[in-house]
């Protein structure tokens, strides 16, 4: 069929004709062809606040104080002002309230989260939008020196308090909170925290347990499952049940063998391996056990495989953990350094996947493997896993349902010398920060055609991968060609955009972490 350019055009085709099933928001997301940001303001007269970043619905604008104390929601206005004209002259064709911050945005709520020794995270915000719920976290300053604790991890820094709020940002009531104590989660960019539907995955690195928490529709916090040292609810009760039972069978042999068992057993007990840490040690040890049938190359190949590298299975911790769906859990694991370094690329890597409700582990992977590199490459979608509820996070393009990200990802594959060094590439990516792609339909590869430098899954995170030293993005349409959009970082608090059709007029936040969230 014949399609248009043309804005009147499709109107009139929208109104004869009907999409495809399942196609209406496909369909719809055509139009952003013909409106497109035409025009930058300059000199704008803003709050002197810290801008985070728009909620993929687009209803409300985060902002932070300038000490990290309050959390500042604004709800946009949107489309304001218009031109006649392609080009704006902004003293002829804007009036002068155009210059204000208040006449784009309304500020709705001003909530003091953090008390006085604690500071408002500013890189971490998630956004529960069936419930138009914000999860924000406050933090104490980071000790220089962390204290020995049984059960944390040695080498791992320690915060003396991290809490989690939960705010309805309707209204900007705190509904509930979450604290960890003398605890360390990797909060930068969402790192440490997973949120998946109602789902919430907070990883632990000092004492490497994964909280699970389930977000109720009242607004409440609640505690499903702790993952670490113990898989099972029951796991330690049944220890401690075990325990008693052995020193008191002792007990009635000898007083004196009593204080020794004593002892013992609280020494054995502190030397255990965490539940998850066994799952893994068995996996491992049964995977290469059924590779071989001979019994004799079977010993051979444990010597060479399981018992050899013991040590290093035994010495890895959880870095980042992500949702695959309700029951699975995405794990990746590495040594203590790569843990807390803010560069883990050149750390050895793995990746495990596991069952959160028969506590195994379904697979383990290094970071160079071939068939999780093919798995990513085909069925990218179910690693990232947006909400089920959002319309907005499913029209992400990937290489797995966008035939033109497809190609780019091969051309890029192809160019590599190394296939073993690219394969590690492209794992590193994985787990998915949480919310870290935009759904913006400005950077829909089925609409806009990108320069060929920008790798398919850099595109979405552009403040971290595209804005560094005044680089720039042209994107063209797929229909006929024509520059749509040039995007260019001029500094940390100036985002540029021209356009080759004038269609509305934006005003952008000044703060870099924004950039990918305005469109």
């Amino acid at each position: 069929m014949f399609k248009s350019n043309n804005l009147a055009a499709r109107i009139f085709e929208r109104q004869i004709l009907s999409p495809a099933p399942g196609t209406s928001v496909h369909y719809a997301r055509q139009f952003y062809e013909n409106v497109v940001p035409a025009y930058t303001i300059y000199d704008v007269n803003c709050p002197d606040h810290n801008f985070r970043k728009f909620t993929d619905d687009g209803q409300y604008l985060i902002s932070f104080s300038r000490n990290y104390q309050d959390l500042i929601v604004y709800r946009p206005a949107w489309l304001s002002y218009s031109c006649k004209e392609e080009f704006c002259n902004l003293h002829d064709d804007l009036p002068q309230r155009a210059r204000k911050f208040e006449s784009f945005f309304t500020q709705l709520h001003c909530i003091p989260l953090a008390s006085t020794n604690e500071v408002i995270c500013k890189d971490f915000f998630l956004y529960v939008e069936s419930k138009q719920f914000g999860l924000f976290a406050t933090s104490t300053a980071q000790g220089p020196d962390a204290p020995a604790t049984e059960g944390a991890v040695h080498g791992v820094p320690s915060i003396e308090r991290i809490t989690f709020h939960l705010v309805r940002l309707e209204d900007g009531d705190i509904l509930d909170a979450k604290v960890l104590y003398n605890d360390f989660v990797n909060l930068a960019h969402n790192m440490g925290v997973f949120l998946y539907d109602d789902l919430l995955a907070i990883l632990s690195l000092r004492y490497q347990t994964i909280h699970v928490l389930q977000i109720r529709d009242t607004g409440n916090l609640v505690h499903v499952r702790a993952i670490g040292a113990f898989c099972r609810e029951d796991d330690e009760l049944f220890l401690n049940s075990h325990a008693q039972c052995l020193a008191l069978d002792r007990t009635r042999q000898d007083v004196s063998s009593r204080r020794v068992l004593g002892d013992h057993s609280t020494s054995c007990a502190g030397s255990f391996l965490s539940g998850i840490k066994q799952r893994l040690l068995s996996f491992i040890f049964r995977r290469i056990w059924n590779e071989e049938k001979d019994h004799t190359m079977r010993v051979q190949c444990l010597k060479k495989k399981f018992y050899f590298h013991f040590q290093d299975y035994v010495d890895l911790i959880m870095w980042r953990v992500q949702f695959l769906d309700r029951h699975h859990l995405l794990i990746k694991l590495g040594s203590v350094d790569g843990g807390v370094s803010r560069n883990a690329d050149h750390h050895p890597a793995f990746f495990a996947v596991y069952n959160m409700e028969t506590t195994e582990m379904i697979a383990f992977y290094q970071s160079s493997a071939e068939d999780l590199y093919y798995l990513f490459k085909n069925f990218c979608d179910h690693f990232d896993t947006p909400s089920r509820n959002s319309i907005h996070t499913s029209s992400i393009s990937s290489h797995a349902n966008n035939i033109h990200a497809q190609k780019q990802l091969q051309i890029i594959e192809n160019r590599a010398t190394n296939f073993s060094q690219f394969v590690k590439k492209m794992l590193s990516t994985l787990p998915f920060n949480c919310q870290s792609l935009s759904p913006s339909p400005y950077f829909d590869q089925r609409l806009f055609r990108f320069d060929e430098k920008i790798g398919p899954d850099s595109l979405q995170s552009i403040p971290s991968n595209l804005f560094q030293g005044g680089s720039q993005i042209h994107s063209n349409s797929r229909l006929n060609q024509v520059l749509k959009l040039e995007a260019q970082m001029v500094d940390k608090r100036e985002f540029h955009r021209s356009c080759s059709i004038p269609a509305c007029r934006w005003l952008c936040p000044s703060n870099k972490l924004t950039c990918n969230q305005q469109l």
